[in-house]
């Protein structure tokens, strides 16, 4: 087959998962969709498939408003927040030291400033969870507010192009929240004292995600873990992040369907990445981080295919004679190209247990996360699929040179 062939179907499988509705967040009727189109097309050259299902939690937000003196204030409701409909005196808390000197249960806590200068990790989350946001989290739980109100920066290097974020984005945080820009947070301030009312009208939906695993030569002593995450934030039709990753794995997976080689060969969609439970990798953890051991290197596709600049690949665990063999594959394309090291990734798993692992993304993702990544605007004329024919082409010869 020739490149204008693969050309042709990256840019069907990239208008596919793009267009799948309502969104590919993780347990959402979309994410089905979109890991049922994956399995359906690999399937169809001979990998054997795994999909077992996971538990996990969608969130439906139908309507929600803030109101304080007759005025309604531009806020939203945090992703997967419980729904709720108080009037309550309004307190303001600037930092951690005032929310410990702060009683202030029962009524609408307005969080600005400092405290809220970053996106909290989930409660539950377990490969990065720093303390600030354990305390925070305690404090809140402590003190009992009848809603939260969160008021943030533009924090692109955090959260990508989202503007204002969700401070709080966690299904197992009961207390229900709204986020807001900082200016609104600023006007809503001067309220202090006064009753406001927020009004959520949302449901946690229990759910179930999968993640699509496809082997060749599954009993090989070593294999090749290549992966890229098929779900997306529902803010987005997600063509960078990670649909362009996606329809990567599928133009590899046609590429190798008669790959008769030693080493084994395993594709992965994971799902979950852009989820407050990473429920994807937790399963993945659960039922493969037996087969670490046996795992050569695991490559990690994210961000891909981005029209400005090149693929930029980085290295981590990796021994002399896989950074060679690696500039022997990737290293010859004109189109990629060695970059920094992230660490925002599914990778990171792999990494963490000590496994040899690739990162792929775009050479200007930098770009991307302060313009597109996670809004409306991350579609699919962002990406040139000459790069995902190209990138599948390397990641074919590196996977054959065994």
């Amino acid at each position: 087959m020739s490149n204008d062939d693969f050309c042709r179907k990256a840019e069907a499988y990239l208008k596919k998962l793009c267009g799948v509705r309502p969104h590919r967040r993780l347990g959402s009727p979309g994410n089905h969709q979109a890991t049922e189109f994956f399995a359906g097309t690999i399937g169809r050259w001979g990998y054997e498939i795994d999909a077992a299902p996971f538990k996990c939690l969608d969130h439906v937000i139908r309507k929600s408003s803030l109101m304080c003196v007759r005025r309604r204030f531009e806020a939203f409701a945090s992703p997967y927040s419980p729904g709720c409909d108080v009037e309550a005196e309004l307190a303001v808390v600037g930092d951690v030291e005032q929310l410990e000197a702060c009683n202030r249960r029962g009524r609408v806590l307005l969080l600005h400033g400092e405290i809220t200068a970053e996106q909290l990790m989930p409660k539950n989350f377990v490969f990065y969870n720093p303390d600030h946001h354990k305390k925070i989290y305690g404090l809140l739980e402590k003190k009992q507010p009848a809603a939260i109100i969160t008021a943030t920066e533009k924090k692109p290097e955090l959260v990508g192009a989202i503007y204002p974020f969700p401070m709080i984005e966690d299904g197992d945080f009961d207390i229900p929240s709204m986020y807001c820009r900082e200016t609104v947070g600023a006007d809503l301030a001067e309220h202090a004292g006064e009753v406001v009312r927020v009004f959520i009208d949302a449901k946690r939906i229990p759910s179930t995600g999968c993640n699509v695993i496809a082997w060749k030569n599954r009993p090989a002593k070593k294999k090749i873990v290549i992966s890229a995450h098929i779900d997306a934030r529902e803010t987005t039709p997600g063509a960078s992040d990670n649909a362009s990753g996606v329809v990567v794995l599928l133009l590899l997976a046609e590429m190798l369907k008669d790959y008769a080689g030693g080493m084994g060969v395993e594709i992965a969609a994971l799902n979950g990445e852009d989820h407050y439970s990473v429920a994807g990798q937790m399963d993945y953890l659960r039922r493969f981080e037996k087969e670490f051991e046996r795992t050569a290197v695991a490559v990690n596709i994210d961000d891909v295919g981005y029209r400005k600049g090149k693929t930029a690949y980085s290295m981590y665990e990796c021994q002399a004679h896989l950074k060679r063999k690696l500039g022997a594959t990737l290293g010859q394309r004109r189109g990629i190209m060695e970059g920094p090291i992230w660490y925002q990734g599914d990778h990171m798993m792999f990494v963490q247990s000590g496994v040899a692992a690739v990162a792929l993304t775009a050479e200007k993702a930098a770009e991307l996360m302060k313009t597109v990544t996670h809004t409306e605007k991350d579609t699919p004329d962002l990406i040139d699929c000459r790069k995902l024919v190209e990138l599948a082409g390397a990641l074919r010869d590196f996977v054959v040179q065994g």
